[in-house]
């Protein structure tokens, strides 16, 4: 058996450490899906579970875009690749923002 640290969770030298089989993050995503389904058809039915009404939804939305248009070079690139993709659509005749 390989040696451990002093609280035995992290072998050392080369061998890797093992996977926890435990708790949700270890199960397949099927798995992980269908628990959590379960859970919001469960809020649903109890009454509990949160709907966004339009505005709810429109502040989160616009808050957001703030929160990521701060980012003036995030934005540029942003920029540069509509901008790519649009003249690439024009020259091959798929441009769709055009009527």
């Amino acid at each position: 058996m390989a040696e451990t640290t002093d609280r035995g969770s992290a072998p050392i030298g080369d061998e890797k450490p093992r996977k926890s089989t435990r708790g949700f993050a270890s199960m397949d995503p099927s798995r992980q899906k269908e628990i959590a389904s379960k859970g919001g058809r469960a809020a649903h039915a109890k009454g509990t579970a949160h709907e966004w009404s339009r505005d709810e939804a429109r502040d989160a939305g616009k808050k957001g875009g703030e929160i990521v248009s701060r980012d003036r070079a995030h934005m540029a690139s942003i920029g540069r690749e509509g901008g790519g993709a649009r003249s690439r659509n024009r020259r091959s005749g798929t441009d769709e923002t055009r009527r």
